[in-house]
């Protein structure tokens, strides 16, 4: 799955000076005695024993325990390639948008020629970054309540860890760009490479005997009323992930009752006019003040 060009337009936006900024929180009762807490980056954070365990974190100055909630950036690239850096731009804006949160951009281990599977792996990595900065929430100052933003595998590994993982109920928002939802759509099953496909990335025997693969995968089918509110956003000639895949996220969520709102923007699987870009990480933005608040 090629990776899409948002994350160069996001870097034109910063550097556009695209920033309004969040208004001061209110003091925690709970913050550290002594000045406020400054800044702090931290690179390459180790969450696990592979060496691609790693995540960039971003923590703003003036944080607390109680008030620092933490943005969490998926790159894509197939399950099978792509890196964090791929999101740094995005990173940077989100930044700027919000200087009251922690950013966490991660790397997760990329499955390999059917040796590495992806599934669940990679969703249990993501799961391994969330518990870290949970238990380490005192450590750091921050509070243990984020937003995923994934792009297109990283959107699919938010989604189904929203969906099927989230026991603790930390994920409060999940900006899904251009992530697939549903690998019984028609046009995957048309593919007569999909089971192949589904080996090769699938570790069969994580799952119960007889598990209908393609539904667990799929985030459309692992939703329920207690998924997390979405945003989306996709190309409405997109040969990677369908709209109608789009369209079938939409529905189901509309169905259960969970917030949610759906963006097709002209174009493919990214790849966007530079406009369509600004308005897409503007809604993010905007989702993010409303479902990750900083009080």
């Amino acid at each position: 799955m090629k990776r899409s060009r948002f994350l160069m337009m996001a870097a034109v936006l910063v550097l556009a000076g695209a920033c309004s900024k969040e208004e001061g929180a209110t003091p925690a009762t709970d913050t550290p005695p002594g000045p406020p807490l400054e800044a702090e980056t931290r690179m390459n954070v180790s969450y696990g024993p592979d060496p691609q365990q790693v995540y960039d974190l971003y923590l703003p100055a003036g944080r607390s325990a109680a008030n620092t909630k933490v943005i969490v950036l998926i790159h894509g690239g197939g399950w099978v390639e792509g890196d964090k850096t791929d999101m740094d731009s995005v990173a940077l804006y989100l930044r700027q948008q919000h200087p009251l949160h922690a950013v966490a951009n991660i790397n997760y281990v990329l499955a390999d020629s059917g040796v590495t599977k992806a599934f669940p792996y990679q969703f249990l990595d993501l799961g391994a970054v969330l518990d870290q900065l949970d238990a380490q929430h005192q450590e750091l100052q921050v509070k243990p309540e984020f937003a995923l933003v994934g792009v297109s595998a990283g959107a699919h590994i938010a989604m189904i860890y929203d969906n099927v993982y989230d026991a603790q109920d930390r994920v409060k928002l999940v900006a899904n760009v251009v992530g697939p939802t549903d690998f019984t759509d028609p046009y995957y099953i048309a593919n007569p490479m999909l089971p192949l496909a589904m080996a090769l990335l699938t570790d069969g025997s994580a799952y119960p005997p007889g598990t209908d693969l393609a539904r667990a995968l799929s985030p459309a089918w692992q939703a329920s009323a207690q998924t997390s509110p979405t945003v989306m956003f996709y190309g409405n000639t997109d040969d990677l992930v369908p709209p109608s895949n789009a369209y079938t996220l939409d529905s189901v969520l509309t169905g259960f009752g969970v917030p949610h709102q759906l963006t097709l923007y002209p174009g493919g699987h990214g790849g966007w006019a530079e406009s369509d870009m600004g308005d897409m990480l503007g809604q993010i933005s905007d989702w993010i003040g409303q479902y990750l608040p900083v009080e």
